[in-house]
């Protein structure tokens, strides 16, 4: 999701294309002013990747927003007023072929759900997301995604459980709130990691409170984690312990660094391995891989060593490595 001011068009358009860039397949825009509905359109068009846009509240901004083109719709349609209102939106999304997604947040739950389970339970998530989903059913609406996003990544994963034992809509997963790049990035793994592992959850966020390119970034490691999304190189490092033999974790970083650079399209397991006990033998598995010696390094292709390197060019001749295979 961008950070900039939806109607600084150059400037969303430039946040987009970086977070693109990054690896995203589907930008969300906030919508919380005049300016950003009324300018909706120029992102459609500028944008290279699909438009989501994250409506509250204003029916009239959500009609504008599916006037714009965009792909899908950010609103809970128990949300924004007047039934007639509520009509009128689901009307012009279904005759548009737009999807909505239902946003349901720990942080936002309806008074009388959270009187009622006192915390925002996993089946308190549940009911308000079916009370905005019946909204849309009455008039015949079916094209629905639905989020149930908890800062409490437990409570998180039951409540996209009980939606998916439940319903057959399509789920976007989200740790909401999930704090900065270091913890959102545990909790986001664990909470996406766990569902996604039983088959649960068709598009992610990753949300933290940093830079957007990171959650892009991290939400690409965990799909790759679970041979899921892009294919790519998956970077394999030892635990190291007393055994190893060289100065292993900046050409761990120097080699995931130039990697991710490269942007390979290619699925190859390499390993960085400290010492001769987790080289080939342990890491027989890997594509590629390196095991660290004093000052130098066997450089070995499925188990087999290919020759040996210097310490300072590990990192190019893996990267040569990649690149010839």
């Amino acid at each position: 999701m961008t950070t900039s001011k939806t109607h600084d068009v150059p400037k969303t358009l430039a946040e987009i294309q970086t977070l693109v860039d990054a690896g995203a397949d589907i930008v969300r825009v906030a919508v919380p002013r005049p300016e950003d509905a009324a300018v909706l359109k120029d992102i459609v068009d500028g944008s290279t990747v699909p438009i989501v846009a994250d409506i509250h509240f204003n029916h009239d901004y959500a009609l504008k927003a599916l006037d714009a083109g965009v792909a899908k719709v950010r609103i809970n349609p128990g949300n924004i007023g007047k039934e007639e209102w509520e009509n009128e939106v689901l009307l012009a999304a279904k005759e548009k072929g737009v999807p909505i997604r239902i946003g349901v947040n720990s942080g936002s739950l309806e008074r009388d759900i959270l009187d009622k389970y006192g915390y925002p339970q996993p089946e308190a998530l549940f009911e308000s997301a079916m009370r905005h989903v019946d909204i849309c059913t009455k008039v015949g609406f079916e094209d629905i995604v639905i989020s149930v996003k908890h800062s409490d990544v437990f409570f998180m994963i039951q409540a996209y459980r009980l939606l998916a034992e439940r319903t057959e809509y399509a789920l976007h997963l989200g740790v909401t709130e999930s704090g900065s790049l270091k913890t959102g990035t545990i909790k986001s793994s664990i909470g996406l990691g766990a569902l996604l592992a039983d088959g649960i959850g068709d598009t992610i966020r990753v949300s933290l409170a940093t830079d957007s390119v990171h959650e892009v970034e991290v939400g690409h490691q965990i799909l790759k984690s679970l041979r899921l999304g892009r294919p790519g190189v998956n970077i394999i490092a030892c635990p190291t312990c007393g055994r190893l033999a060289g100065d292993m974790f900046p050409i761990v970083e120097a080699v995931e660094e130039a990697v991710a650079k490269a942007k390979f399209e290619k699925d190859l397991n390499v390993a960085i391995m400290g010492c001769a006990v987790n080289g080939p033998g342990e890491a027989a598995g890997a594509d590629l891989g390196v095991s660290l010696g004093r000052g130098r390094a066997h450089l070995f292709k499925k188990g087999k060593i290919l020759r040996t390197v210097d310490e300072d060019q590990i990192v190019q001749a893996l990267m040569e490595e990649i690149e010839g295979w």
